[in-house]
């Protein structure tokens, strides 16, 4: 089959279109023929040399995948050849066969088109697990994310808001912000004009966030804890600003507030099983009910991964990129 390989750490470019060898379904797991794959930070990361594959995960990127279940292995009880699905994978969403684990499957939500689904599994079960199961965002509370525009950003705008929360956003441009508050964001803020440490805690009468969702590490860390409120969390799930920061334990003493920095891929199978069983359970009825929807910026066909690349490094686009088979 063929997939995209990573010939050696660097630019776009060195993603190209091979033929590399297609996978077989063993106890657990099903293979699904690929219809398209989301494309994440985490790949950029991955193909930088910076983020290598958990062991025994494929060494191909994409870590999400939609389509059609191809090969069902042994001990797989739910789901059949055939069947139409989305994915969180370990690795080698970039190619036309997927090997999965049965339990990160997820079946394609009412009303969203098999293309589309591709960009929700991932962001759904980073949103999910770090901003409710591990920070607890509650009604009422103040919920900062950064990124707004993002593919993460504009699922946990929806997710946030559903849950009753009040949610502020950074974003880089009056039309991310705009497109932000579409979605429901009550805090629009300028990361290149505004402070958002002074904006929210304006917009909430010198409360802060109770919860902080950031993606940009050590370059963000000090402010991210002036704006916490008494007793709030910042969760770190991301190191584009930086991995090394001074975090001020003074502070954090003084707010009773807490710093969790985590991620996803590496987390063991039976986490990530209980990660999506959450996401179909809590995500799904909502996406069905109309409340959430996957935001797609477009997509490239596959042998095209690098202008994808390209197009996500360049930080013009709101929500996900996808690939195509």
């Amino acid at each position: 089959m063929q997939g995209i390989s990573i010939t050696e750490p660097g630019d776009a470019d060195v993603l190209q279109i091979t033929e590399v060898e297609a996978p077989t379904a063993g106890p657990g797991q099903v293979v699904v023929d690929m219809v398209a794959a989301g494309v994440n930070r985490a790949d950029v990361m991955q193909r930088l040399g910076h983020y290598p594959p958990p062991k025994g995960a494929s060494p191909l990127p994409g870590l999400e995948v939609s389509g059609r279940v191809l090969e069902v292995g042994p001990e797989v009880e739910g789901w059949s050849v055939g069947d139409e699905v989305c994915a969180l994978v370990d690795g080698g969403g970039y190619a036309e066969r997927v090997l999965v684990p049965a339990a990160q499957l997820l079946p394609i939500p009412k009303g969203v088109d098999l293309t589309s689904a591709a960009g929700l599994p991932e962001v759904a079960c980073t949103v999910w697990s770090n901003v409710f199961m591990t920070a607890n965002l509650q009604p009422d509370e103040t919920f900062l994310v950064h990124g707004g525009s993002s593919g993460i950003g504009t699922m946990a705008i929806q997710l946030a808001k559903a849950a009753g929360a009040r949610v502020a956003v950074t974003a880089g441009s009056e039309d991310k912000l705009a497109f932000c508050r579409e979605l429901g964001a009550d805090i629009a803020i300028n990361y290149r004009e505004q402070d958002f440490v002074e904006e929210v805690r304006a917009a909430t009468d010198r409360h802060g966030a109770d919860v902080v969702l950031d993606l940009m590490g050590a370059k963000y860390l000090p402010r991210n804890v002036d704006v916490l409120a008494t007793a709030g969390r910042l969760v770190v799930i991301g190191l584009m600003g930086g991995r090394k920061g001074e975090l001020d334990l003074g502070k954090l003493l003084s707010k009773r507030a807490a710093v969790i920095a985590t991620s996803l891929r590496a987390r063991p199978a039976g986490e990530k099983a209980a990660i999506v069983a959450a996401v179909r359970e809590h995500v799904w009825p909502l996406i069905e009910a109309g409340a959430v929807r996957p935001i797609v910026q477009g997509a490239h066909p596959l042998e095209r991964a690098a202008d994808a690349h390209r197009e996500l490094e360049a930080s013009g686009h709101i929500g996900k990129i996808l690939l195509t088979a």
